[in-house]
């Protein structure tokens, strides 16, 4: 693969069944002043208050926090949204809420998170895809890769649930299938690459 041209400006992680474990590994390694955002999608049950942004605040470095409606990116920032509503991101870099239907039987929707970022970041996004146990993400995950943004999908023997990577993998062919240990220092490498950009 080529080098990359474009730095890195947001990451976007979606994962479903297994993935507080897998975004607690994700996510732990990486240092307070880590520089780029990342938003961590995970699939919630409708109409339950969810408890995943204390549960990461309590291992994670970074700050942690739900994003607001109209909100701007800011760097550094670990966002986690709530439950019931798509979360997107806007072509000037803020997020917004939704309430559209479920896709793919979630909402928030990893698809619906991915193609917006990819709409708005274009080359400078990353998608990372975790564990699950459904086809959310995959057409996220392609439409990230048919805008020049970076493909990262966990390796499905190392998910605890793989119909989500083998789905995003059949679906755009990622740049990088890894497992799990070798995707937080690819992450790093990423920020470090923006910091000498």
């Amino acid at each position: 693969m080529s080098p990359r041209r474009v730095p890195i400006e947001l990451i976007v992680v979606g994962a479903s069944a297994g993935g507080v474990a897998a975004l607690l590994a994700l996510l732990g390694p990486l240092p307070a002043h880590y520089s780029l955002p990342i938003v961590a999608l995970l699939h919630l049950l409708p109409r339950h208050e969810s408890q995943l942004a204390s549960v990461l605040a309590h291992h994670v470095a970074l700050p942690v926090r739900e994003p607001r409606d109209k909100e701007p990116v800011q760097p550094g920032v670990l966002y986690v949204p709530g439950p019931d509503y798509h979360l997107l991101i806007d072509p000037d870099h803020s997020f917004a809420y939704s309430n559209e239907p479920p896709v793919s039987f979630a909402r928030p929707s990893i698809d619906v998170l991915m193609t917006s970022a990819a709409e708005a970041y274009g080359p400078s996004l990353a998608g990372v895809l975790l564990t699950g146990a459904n086809v959310d993400g995959a057409e996220g995950m392609a439409a990230i890769h048919a805008v020049g943004g970076l493909t990262i999908v966990q390796q499905p023997e190392d998910a605890e649930i793989a119909t989500m990577p083998e789905a995003a993998i059949a679906r755009c062919r990622p740049h990088h299938i890894l497992p799990l240990k070798e995707i937080a220092p690819m992450l790093l490498q990423l920020a470090a690459k923006r910091g000498a950009a």
